[in-house]
């Protein structure tokens, strides 16, 4: 793995340490693709994807990292194999506990260019969920649901 991706990693870390977005602003393509555990499809391109970092910076409680991974990784974009960096990490929403890991891969400049999370268990994805649609909705980034 090259620096790049290693020195956007800790940057990236650092920046959500800080609740920084204008941080976040500089390390990610335009393109970026976020991959949620609760959406099937990515989140797609730098506008969305902040404001998505702005509902999960306000939604995650007790948010730390707790590992740091580097190596490369086939993308899901493009099928591609790039460097790449996995953050464990641990937080509360609603009161459920999380685990889960960043992975996040780069492109040849190190910055981010795709970015999946996992989480577990069941009951904190289902949790996380709600809280990251009501945020999103209540930040005008995606319409309300249909009811049912």
């Amino acid at each position: 793995m090259t620096t790049a991706p290693t020195a956007t990693a800790a940057r990236f870390r650092a920046a959500v340490d800080n609740r920084d977005l204008a941080a976040l602003d500089d390390l990610f393509t335009d393109d970026i693709r976020f991959y949620s555990p609760v959406k099937f499809t990515p989140f797609e391109g730098k506008p969305l994807v902040l404001g998505l970092f702005g509902v999960l910076l306000r939604t995650f409680e007790d948010f730390r990292y707790t590992g740091h991974h580097d190596g490369t990784a086939e993308t899901s974009a493009d099928g591609g194999v790039s460097d790449s960096a996995v953050l464990l990490f641990r937080a509360a929403v609603g009161g459920k506990q999380i685990h889960g890991i960043d992975l996040l891969h780069f492109d040849d400049t190190g910055r981010i260019k795709e970015f999946t999370v996992m989480v577990r268990p069941q009951s904190a994805v289902q949790a996380l969920g709600e809280a990251v649609l009501a945020g999103l909705v209540a930040d005008g980034l995606v319409p309300a649901p249909a009811e049912r």
